[in-house]
């Protein structure tokens, strides 16, 4: 059955097509099997082709690899209603999320989907997961998103929450694009189709995600600044607070700040946005030179500034953070 939609199925590795034997651990498997030949249905769906660009699991995937995929999307989205990208579990957040930033302009869907049990598996999430893609991969919705478990995410607004479930992902801070069940409902805070401009591949990768906790010694901090490190998120405490008198995080801001290192403050709890000013932990922190990221995730908030950074080839690096941060131009924050 010939479709007029065209839809193209992008492979990167990850659970859903490995192969599994006893007890044997899972691992990345060569892609050998044909996905519209073991799920006919799909060709109900649209007319499919299918590009391998990586074959890993999810938790060897590099910014490197970031570039790669959002490269391919680039070059063929023109050609295609839509595009499938299958991708493992583990940092499928933060794929979606650099990809959403690497591809600010998109007009067309780019839906990221995998599954947490192998589709050679009776019972596999795979399934249901594909078909999904495929329905959503034709509609207009015109964002990197994540569809999983019958929900489709914003991807720079997903995150994994749980590793066994079958409802992995999570965006607690937006509500879902779309739900999928015997109809599919679609949200009405979709984005609205972009044009696309050229590629602009560049990206920083010497970023250092932080995790407060009580008793973390700034003096570490301090010396990755003196190993080049070139950006900062710290996951501090509810609204944004960092410890400012035991182990203050303090002189590491200014530090951070005087060495044009921006730091952006994100926070450990899945529901919060961060206020700077409401504590007097967050106020020390902004005075020293701390950024503020609301309600953005982790995922997002690394790969922001990781490309935030990447592009800005001249002046002040903490000032292009500092502008960057201040708007959600693909829905990143509230």
């Amino acid at each position: 059955m010939l479709c007029s939609v065209r839809i193209l199925l992008l492979h990167t590795g990850g659970t859903l097509m490995m192969r599994t034997s006893g007890s044997t651990p899972l691992k990345p498997a060569r892609y050998t099997r044909d996905l519209v030949g073991e799920l006919p249905m799909l060709n109900k769906i649209a007319d499919i082709d299918t590009e391998i660009l990586l074959q890993l699991d999810s938790s060897d995937m590099q910014p490197e690899n970031w570039i790669d995929i959002a490269r391919a999307v680039h070059e063929h989205i023109a050609d295609y209603d839509g595009i499938v990208l299958v991708h493992g579990t583990d940092t499928m957040a933060y794929t979606a999320s650099a990809l959403a930033f690497l591809l600010p302009d998109i007009a067309r869907p780019v839906v990221m989907t995998g599954s947490q049990r192998p589709l050679d598996r009776i019972r596999s999430d795979a399934r249901t997961n594909l078909v999904d893609a495929f329905q959503i991969a034709t509609r207009p919705i015109p964002e990197v998103s994540i569809v999983f478990a019958s929900k489709l995410f914003r991807g720079c607004r997903a995150t994994k929450r749980d590793a066994w479930g079958l409802d992995a992902f999570a965006s607690p801070n937006c509500p879902p694009l779309a739900q999928l069940g015997v109809g599919i409902e679609l949200a009405d805070h979709i984005l609205a189709p972009r044009d696309r401009a050229a590629f602009d591949p560049r990206i920083e990768a010497r970023v250092l995600a932080v995790r407060l906790f009580p008793g973390l010694d700034p003096s570490l901090l301090l010396g990755a600044l003196d190993r080049d490190v070139r950006g900062i998120v710290i996951k501090a405490f509810g609204a944004g607070n960092v410890p400012t008198i035991e182990r203050s995080l303090i002189p590491v801001i200014q530090s951070a700040t005087e060495k044009d290192v921006p730091v952006v403050v994100v926070s450990q709890c899945l529901h919060a946005h961060v206020d700077l000013k409401a504590y007097a932990g967050g106020s020390e922190a902004m005075k020293a030179g701390a950024i503020g990221g609301g309600d953005m995730t982790d995922e997002a908030a690394l790969t922001k500034l990781m490309i935030t950074l990447g592009r800005a080839t001249a002046g002040s690096h903490v000032q292009a953070a500092q502008k960057a941060f201040a708007t959600a131009p693909v829905g990143e924050m509230s």
